[in-house]
């Protein structure tokens, strides 16, 4: 039994409750243990919990209200941009015409979905400024890999078979790396300049005949734009290297500002983010990988295209590097995106942008006199501050985030990026209203003055939370696996 009194779903059974009552049986019973392997059968009957169904209803819905979620409450987890989900996206998603097709049918009797992806490619394209996109990739880190791929197609089918490096900045998100590293090259890192933005002569030192990319957010995971984003661009091509962009943070671009007009040969972007589909506790994602028109032969295939007669898939692309996620891609939260796209137009697009800026801006400045700010200049979207004085008085940046649950605040990403001591990423989106972005400033405050006036009610925090303070190296090395009877 939990301190608030919440029993665990086994610790409800009572034998034969049953939540569930079915009409009665009007056809023959079939033994199916026949009809299955013999080491696929039960011995003894699974030990599944006997509830009823008010008992079980009232049990999920007393644990929903223990999430924390975009509806829920305020969600500033920089670099995730935990925006609003618009409710006329699900609407759109559960349109019979899109919830009940099957991708195995004929592509004559799903003309209209396969509209619908080709048109959010084509709005995709002139967002981004590429000449080509594949909505195939399921999520971010994907995206990433699909198009480190394709950029390796292209240099192999040159036979340039040299370019085995990819330069990554050191305040890359860390998928980056990781992205590279598993399409077979290996990584370089670029350092940051005082400025918070890729140094241009480190970029300059580190370039050369083995440059595949650099991959590279702007604005980047500080949330500062890269100013010098044309003079890197020519640095990399210059060289014969492709420049990758890290869609992750578009939403502080969007409409203002293209990737490539800034020189980038790809991008994948985040359609479950930038683009409102629901996303966190692992998915789901969409992460569509646009191109410049030397990449296009490499798409996975197959590659959806309009005809004379309609829509269809090209399979024949030969130097593509194969389909990477089964079907294409993860359509609900495509339609989802789409939806978004066009209810919101050129000018709501704009307008996302314009507030994201607006919302960091004006919570940065208010913050910044009670925490340090490695770079005190304008951001984008998300900033970054240090609690390198509050570590000094004996307090973490991990003990002020516990504190933050609180006061019923998801906290911010902490500790990242690497290049930040005691780093908090803060991420307001364009979806909050000025009213909460003041009560989470006063909280972050509050908080503030806690630390020099009374440090161990932030130390031993959370207070008011189901489950108090919790030993994450523990209960990573040591996990509770599955549900044992006392």
């Amino acid at each position: 039994m939990h301190k608030d009194n919440q029993p665990l779903i086994f610790e409800m059974t009572k034998e034969g409750r049953i939540g569930y009552s079915l009409p009665e049986l009007d056809v023959p019973e079939i033994d199916l243990s026949s009809l299955l392997p013999t080491e696929a059968v039960r011995e003894v009957p699974a030990e599944l919990p006997e509830v009823s169904e008010l008992d079980i209803m009232r049990h999920y819905t007393a644990l929903s209200k223990r999430n924390h979620g975009v509806d829920s409450g305020f969600y500033p987890l920089g670099s995730c941009t935990m925006k609003y989900n618009p409710k006329i996206n699900e609407a759109v998603a559960r349109f019979s015409g899109f919830a009940n097709i099957h991708p195995l049918q004929d592509e004559s009797t799903v003309q209209g979905a396969m509209e619908l992806m080709y048109d959010l490619q084509e709005h995709l394209i002139e967002i981004t400024g590429m000449d080509e996109v594949t909505l195939q990739p399921a999520a971010g880190a994907h995206g990433e890999w699909t198009a480190l791929m394709m950029i390796r197609a292209y240099f192999e089918a040159n036979g340039d078979l040299e370019r085995t490096k990819v330069i990554v900045p050191d305040s890359a998100h860390g998928t980056n790396p990781a992205s590279a590293t598993v399409a077979g090259f290996e990584t370089v890192t670029v350092k940051s300049d005082e400025h918070g933005l890729v140094d241009l002569e480190d970029l300059k030192r580190v370039v050369g005949r083995d440059t595949a990319a650099l991959m590279l957010t702007n604005p980047n995971t500080l949330g500062l734009f890269e100013e010098h984003i044309l003079e890197m661009a020519a640095i990399i091509h210059e060289v014969g290297g492709k420049l990758y962009y890290d869609g992750a943070n578009l939403n502080a671009v969007m409409s203002k500002a293209r990737p490539g007009d800034m020189g980038f040969d790809c991008v994948h972007l985040n359609l479950h983010k930038t683009f409102t589909g629901p996303h966190g506790g692992g998915g789901p994602g969409s992460g569509p990988v646009g191109v410049k028109k030397d990449l296009i032969p490499f798409l996975p295939k197959p590659v959806l295209i309009k005809t004379e007669d309609g829509y269809t898939f090209d399979y024949n692309r030969p130097q593509s590097i194969g389909r990477v996620k089964p079907f294409y891609g993860n359509f609900g939260i495509n339609v989802r995106a789409y939806t978004y796209i066009r209810t919101m137009g050129p000018d709501g697009l704009k307008a996302v942008t314009e507030y994201a800026v607006l919302n960091a801006n004006y919570m940065m400045r208010k913050l910044q006199p009670y925490f340090d700010l490695p770079y005190d200049r304008h951001c984008k979207h998300e900033f970054v501050l240090s609690g390198r004085r509050q570590k000094k008085l004996g307090v973490r940046t991990l003990d002020m985030a516990k504190r933050l649950l609180d006061f019923g605040y998801h906290p911010p990403t902490i500790y990242f990026p690497l290049n930040v001591e005691e780093g908090m990423m803060i991420e307001p989106t364009e979806t909050e209203s000025k009213e909460t972005l003041d009560a989470f400033i006063d909280a972050m405050i509050q908080i503030a003055k806690e630390v020099e006036e009374n440090p161990e009610i932030v130390q031993e925090a959370p207070h008011t939370t189901v489950i108090k303070r919790l030993d994450e190296t523990k209960a990573a090395r040591n996990p509770i696996l599955r549900y044992t009877k006392a």
